[in-house]
């Protein structure tokens, strides 16, 4: 069942004065009160501007961080208020919770074209565990459900999913429809389809990895589950970042890949370090020692996989290829995200550190799409159903056969 958008909602009319609830993903990286990339809050822009013009009264709520059901000061999404405010060009109202009589009070208060922020839904154990009475506290603020984001759409969250039953209309958002256009490619890729997966851990991306090297050309790994990978084929990786649980799973894998004539690209080079600091010497090698541990891809890797991205006619890139966040270890990852945006490939880029990857190196512009939601975008293109897509679906189908 296809899910009704919002844009259909806006060419009917009839918005104007409604109180029409946003779940937006504005799960930004903020320290000492600063938000470190405001790439969200700008994704979230075009479905609130919409809003406001049409008139509509937004509440808007998101989660920020994983504050596990506690009130914590420095999880607040007071400053994001404030810059999405800026953004818009308007104020931005800010609510001290996100249900009770005090939130209702300001809901009622808003006028026409002006915009409520909830404060962190996660400061509320409710909501992750998808409480009914939490959703329908929730569903009292609203009139009209937009799903806006899709980042959290594979949570089934009383935000995501929950409430949508207790709402009288309930649509998907710009950015949550323009992810589920774009990812789709990745379901019907034109091929060579070449995939980039980095990242800390194999166990996070277990169920991608063994779905895209039964769909793709070619899988690049980088990351610290490369070296888990190198471990499986008996490659030394000194003190680099192992799951040692999983090298049986990345011995399957590799063999799988050899089955079915996925070539499977692991680093052939490193770069190490004695410790993952800032300030840290770093070299590159061939053979990791036993004394240090892998940071980065080399160079060598970087072209291998530059070169592939060059072959592709569809490209996706979840997680770094190093320790991005230190800037002696960030080179792979940012010989990366230059060759996605230099391939004529249809490329997708999910993941926050994959996002600030292409920002930082400033070729944002060349990526045919830059998907909101890291979890999220993986699952959908393992073909997995996504709780927050398929209660639209449960909405359209209720409203059809109403």
């Amino acid at each position: 069942m296809a899910i009704q958008s919002l844009d259909a909602l806006l060419d009917k009319g009839g918005l104007a004065g409604r109180r029409v609830f946003v779940r937006a993903d504005l799960n930004v990286p903020i320290r000492d009160g600063r938000i470190g990339d405001d790439s969200r809050i700008r994704a979230s822009l075009p479905t609130l501007e919409r809003l406001v013009a049409a008139g509509a009264r937004v509440v808007l709520a998101s989660h920020l961080g994983r504050p596990k059901g506690e009130r914590k000061p420095e999880l607040s999404l007071a400053p994001v208020a404030e810059a999405l405010g800026r953004a818009l060009g308007r104020p931005v109202r800010f609510a001290p919770d996100c249900i009770g009589p005090e939130v209702e009070a300001l809901v009622a208060a808003l006028e026409p074209g002006e915009v409520l922020l909830l404060e962190n839904l996660r400061f509320h154990a409710a909501e992750t565990k998808n409480d009914p009475e939490f959703s329908k506290a929730l569903a009292r603020l609203a009139d009209v459900y937009v799903n806006d984001a899709f980042g959290t759409a594979h949570r089934a969250h009383a935000s995501t999913a929950g409430m949508v039953p207790f709402v009288a209309t309930a649509v998907a958002g710009g950015l949550l429809q323009r992810e589920l256009d774009a990812l789709s490619v990745a379901l019907h890729p034109e091929r060579p389809f070449v995939c980039f997966l980095g990242g800390a851990k194999v166990s996070d991306k277990l169920g991608v990895l063994e779905a895209l090297i039964e769909r793709a050309e070619t899988v690049a790994v980088g990351g610290a589950m490369a070296y888990t990978f190198l471990l499986a084929r008996g490659e030394p990786v000194g003190r680099s970042l192992v799951e040692p649980d999983r090298v049986d799973d990345a011995r399957r894998m590799i063999g799988r890949a050899a089955e079915r004539g996925c070539t499977l690209l692991l680093p052939t080079d490193h770069v190490v370090a004695d410790r993952v600091e800032e300030g840290a010497a770093a070299r590159t090698v061939t053979r990791i020692p036993d004394d240090a541990l892998g940071v980065d891809i080399g160079p060598e890797t970087s072209a291998r996989y530059a070169q592939a991205a060059a072959e592709a006619r569809t490209i996706l890139w979840n997680g770094p290829m190093g320790v991005f966040e230190i800037d002696a270890f960030s080179r792979g990852t940012e010989a990366v995200a230059r060759a996605v945006a230099d391939s004529p490939a249809r490329s997708i880029v999910g993941g926050g550190d994959s996002l600030a990857a292409v920002n930082k190196v400033g070729v944002g512009d060349r990526i045919g799409h830059l998907s909101t939601g890291g979890g999220a975008s993986l699952e959908y293109v393992q073909g997995l159903v996504l709780p927050g897509v398929a209660a639209l679906e449960a909405a359209a189908a209720r409203d059809a056969g109403a």
